[in-house]
């Protein structure tokens, strides 16, 4: 009986160990794109928009200098934006957008966990080569940016200006 219990006990540690030790690494296996509607949180900086609701597409470019092309963009409260984004280099780069302060606690932890994956509607990661699309409704107004949280590069100096005015 006391050699069933400490085996049910060891058995019991390792499942828990397993699922924990793997928990927000995800190396560099690839995740399918989640199916169904985007989710719509309300953010500082706005909130998801509906693709037909976006009356302008914006252009931007990422380059491996570290660099976005253009690095200033000006909307006006209200808008819903398509933005095509384009990685013109030759490394992983992503789109995020939000405000200064969030942007640079997620570069932050962005260092210290580099293989770190998430999907949210406000970020776009985008492979060499390839382009993403996202859409976003600036329902609140003010100075937000948009960056490459990928390890290193937002410290490199990758954030554009984002206006949103009243």
């Amino acid at each position: 009986m006391q050699h069933s219990k400490r085996s049910l006990m060891f058995a019991a540690a390792a499942s828990l160990l397993g699922t924990t030790t793997g928990a927000g690494a995800h190396g560099d296996e690839k995740h399918p794109k989640k199916a169904g509607p985007v989710r719509k949180e309300q953010k500082d900086w706005g909130i998801a928009g509906d693709a037909k609701a976006a009356k302008r597409t914006i252009d931007v470019r990422m380059l491996d200098t570290m660099r976005f092309t253009p690095d200033r963009i000006e909307v006006r409260q209200g808008e819903t934006v398509r933005f095509n984004v384009h990685n013109a280099g030759k490394m992983l780069h992503e789109f995020v957008i939000g405000t200064k302060k969030e942007n640079e606690a997620h570069a932050a932890l962005m260092v210290k966990f580099p293989t770190m994956e998430h999907e949210e509607p406000y970020m776009a990661h985008v492979p060499p080569g390839k382009s993403a699309q996202l859409v976003w409704n600036f329902n609140r107004a003010g100075e937000f940016e948009f960056a490459c949280l990928i390890a290193g590069h937002y410290q490199a100096g990758m954030v554009g200006k984002l206006i949103v005015a009243a």
